[in-house]
């Protein structure tokens, strides 16, 4: 392989276990990140808001971002799925596009049926250069028809996908913040879990198996009334912590709601965060409840993994996610099968989550932090990885070097999150790695 790493890149690649790794930091310029802009990161964050109304202030090409972008299901409204734009044309940059923004929010109240409760207006790039008080006109809208209209300033030369966590956390915020004097009642909120092929519902259903309730999703299958019922709970979970950690350190300190970080991805994961959320509400019946839940669980799932373990075993995992949380709990689900993980990267991943990685995988694993597909190529081949679990960007570049590959990516279809995915999780790699048309293609690049 000749693919050379840039000289600014090479900090943020370790060969040895994530020693002395740089995250958190903006992309390189001239890397082709895999990492997305400030305004995809609020939107994914926000867009699962099933009855809210979505105005993209900028040109028509952001908003070609949002169509369906997530599989995020809903049991309620639908609304979500379509997206708005004010369309910034070239006069419009030259003289401002807030009378078009104030035009767009009217026509919505107008034509729309129902008549939105919720609108997030996103000023994205250009909006940041001209100018316009988008601010201004949300607060004029809401006076003008008693609504929430709330903005996201989400520019995309203001940082990472991660600042766009950031802001569309700030945005949940000032959503539910005259709530928040509501009485508190026993339940949780489940935070970063955008209920992707069902899998929020999932996990609401083992929380109420053991006689936990949910009050609150954010986002998944949320609405604007769900989500005003926030400030009332007694913990809040946090499944994604890249996008998620923000709201629930915000909600602890100004709403007084403590929070712990799970993941319900893989048998230990799993088992072990509905054990955490039981001792969090210190309910001794809710704790052995949840115990004797996860066992039995466990019980079923465990004759399906070995099962397929024999095949599997000894076999080399590529992985790189979005962020930290997640690539730890497929590293741990890759030990249960037997397989060694040889690559881990992640687009958001902390300090704190790589140093877990670190106590997760070999001496030789490469760990890197906001990859690109010309580093993703040189260490599949030189680690000879076998199979790459990612996102839809990086499945074209499995095929081409001949690799397996498992989509782990918000647009997936069928559920990976809890013991009902674990099934799911194992069989998919079972059948990419095991596929009999790896005999007829040659790896390597092109």
């Amino acid at each position: 392989m000749n693919t050379s790493i840039l000289e600014e890149r090479k900090t943020s690649i370790s060969h040895h276990r994530g020693s002395g790794l740089c995250c958190e930091r903006e992309s390189v310029a001239g890397a082709v990140s895999q990492r997305a802009c400030v305004y995809c990161g609020a939107r994914v964050v926000l867009n699962p808001v099933t009855d809210a109304y979505h105005i993209v202030h900028g040109p028509i090409g952001c908003a070609s971002y949002t169509w369906d972008i997530r599989g995020s299901l809903t049991s309620g409204a639908d609304t979500y799925r379509n997206s708005f734009s004010t369309d910034l044309r070239e006069t419009d940059i030259v003289f401002g596009g807030a009378k078009k923004l104030t035009a767009a929010i009217d026509e919505l109240m107008e034509k729309e049926d129902p008549a939105p409760k919720l609108i997030f207006v996103y000023a994205t790039c250009i909006v940041g250069v001209i100018g316009d008080d988008v601010e201004a006109v949300c607060r004029q809208s809401e006076k003008k028809y008693g609504i929430r209209v709330i903005p996201v300033k989400a520019s995309g030369f203001s940082g990472t996908k991660s600042q766009g966590y950031k802001l569309a956390c700030d945005a949940i915020m000032t959503l539910i913040e005259p709530h928040k004097n509501q009485p508190k009642r026993f339940g949780v909120n489940i935070l970063g879990d955008y209920n992707l092929a069902g899998e929020m519902w999932i996990i609401k259903g083992y929380l109420e198996k053991i006689a936990i309730p949910v009050i609150s999703t954010i986002t998944g299958d949320s609405s604007h009334e769900k989500l005003i019922n926030a400030p009332s709970a007694t913990l809040n979970i946090v499944q994604c912590a890249g996008s998620s950690s923000y709201l629930a350190e915000r909600m602890s300190e100004e709403m007084d709601i403590p929070y712990i970080k799970v993941s319900f991805f893989g048998i230990e994961d799993t088992a072990a965060s509905l054990l955490r959320v039981a001792d969090a509400l210190d309910k001794p019946e809710l704790s052995a409840k949840a115990r004797q839940f996860a066992a039995a669980r466990t019980a079923e799932l465990l004759p399906i993994i070995e099962k397929y373990k024999p095949r599997l075993e000894g076999k080399k995992a590529a992985v790189f996610v979005g962020g930290g949380f997640k690539a730890i709990s497929l590293i741990r689900q890759f030990n249960e099968l037997g397989m060694k993980t040889v690559i881990v990267g992640t687009q958001t991943g902390k300090r704190d989550e790589y140093e877990i990685i670190n106590s997760l995988v070999g001496e030789d694993t490469v760990v890197l932090d906001d990859a690109n597909p010309a580093e993703l190529e040189r260490f599949i081949l030189e680690k000879q990885a076998d199979i790459l679990v990612g996102g839809v960007k990086e499945r074209p570049l499995a095929y081409k070097l001949g690799v397996a590959f498992c989509d782990h990516n918000h647009e997936r279809k069928r559920p990976l999150a809890g013991f009902d995915g674990i099934e799911n999780f194992v069989t998919e790699i079972h059948k990419s790695i095991n596929s009999p048309v790896w005999k007829y293609v040659k790896g390597g690049a092109v």
